[in-house]
């Protein structure tokens, strides 16, 4: 009789109840809110230092005063024209990726319900191999492409999983077989195209963020700025879904509407990350177990995931150039060696437990 009290404090230990002056009450995750504040002081430090890497290096004090305005005319124009783009960039794409995977996992109930393994990635690549290897495509057409591609896998998964709703387990079910079919199209494309085109399209599908500017800056910041506030306003609902859809129906949750709506958001900003850099390999499936394995908190998650997404690829982006100079490594080869790593300690750690 004495445990579940002693349970229920260490349970609420790292929260706090305010009132707000209208007699609602919040309830604030300390531990999160901390772990948040750490991830985006990361990234920032993350940011400044990958901008100083390069042929040409700038100290971060430098590159800290040339970003308010007080640099000389020649770090002004590789901070603000040639770096700070690439690492926007990274920084979008990142937390997109981080943000679309905690949504996809947290509605199929699912640690393995990514981007990555539902097929999205890869049908957002289809979409762009058409582009280049059929049409020989700009890059402008490229990204059009991809986010077309995107948006037919996510339609097509989701429609091939409705069954009076849609369930995690047939969620990640169809889409581990439209990701075995997009892969298949994938090779299809990549044997009908010629020389050119196929090292073209190797170099893109690998996920990088070579060559990046501010016109892949201004659109993902738009679609940011419009389904991020879109995805938190519906957290709540989220949050009921995963006790179920029967118990959520009772707490008064249209979940077939926030489910959809939700997952057109994923979406929407894996295939928009995808278009701006490839399909950069696992950020979408780590960024919301690391996450929570540091918020140690319930539930979805879902601004931890996005600055733990964010750090992680901004992260690899200064590793692969720190360890290979720049230009030479993707930064999507350095994030699968980590998602394999990862995955691979998970599987060591779920066997340990008996779980597995």
């Amino acid at each position: 009789m004495k445990t579940a009290p002693k349970n229920g404090r260490r349970a609420v230990r790292g929260s706090r109840a305010l009132r707000t002056p209208g007699g609602l009450s919040l309830r604030l995750d300390v531990r999160a809110l901390v772990v948040v504040a750490l991830l985006l002081v990361a990234a920032l430090a993350a940011s400044v230092v990958l901008i100083g890497t390069g042929d040409f290096p700038i100290p971060a004090g430098d590159v800290v005063r040339t970003l308010l305005g007080d640099g000389d005319s020649g770090q002004e124009f590789i901070v603000n024209e040639l770096r700070l783009p690439r690492v926007l960039v990274g920084l979008l794409v990142g937390a997109s990726l981080g943000l679309g995977g905690a949504l996809f996992q947290s509605i199929s109930r699912n640690p393995l319900g990514s981007p990555d393994v539902l097929g999205l990635s890869q049908g957002s690549t289809a979409g762009a191999l058409v582009v280049i290897v059929l049409m020989s495509g700009s890059a402008t057409e490229v990204t059009v492409g991809a986010l077309v591609g995107g948006l037919a896998t996510g339609a097509a998964i989701y429609l091939l999983a409705w069954k009076q709703g849609v369930h995690g387990y047939r969620l990640v079910l169809v889409g581990i077989g439209v990701n075995a079919v997009a892969v298949a199209v994938n090779g299809y494309l990549l044997t009908k195209a010629d020389l050119v085109d196929a090292a073209r399209a190797v170099v893109w599908m690998t996920g990088s963020l070579n060559g990046r500017g501010w016109e892949q800056v201004w659109p993902l910041t738009l679609l940011c700025a419009v389904l991020v506030p879109l995805v938190l306003a519906n957290a709540r609902g989220l949050r009921m879904m995963e006790m179920g859809d029967d118990l959520s129906h009772a707490l008064g949750v249209r979940v077939e509407r926030v489910r959809a709506l939700l997952m057109v958001a994923a979406v929407l900003l894996t295939a928009a990350a995808t278009a701006a850099a490839g399909p950069v390999a696992f950020v979408a499936l780590i960024a919301p177990q690391l996450a929570r394995r540091l918020t140690r908190s319930p539930g979805p998650n879902l601004v931890p995931s996005l600055c733990m997404g964010a750090t992680l690829l901004v992260a690899a982006d200064w590793a692969s150039q720190r360890a290979f100079g720049a230009d030479q490594l993707p930064v999507g080869v350095v994030t699968g060696v980590v998602g394999g790593l990862y995955l691979l300690w998970l599987l060591v750690a779920e066997r340990r437990a008996g779980r597995i």
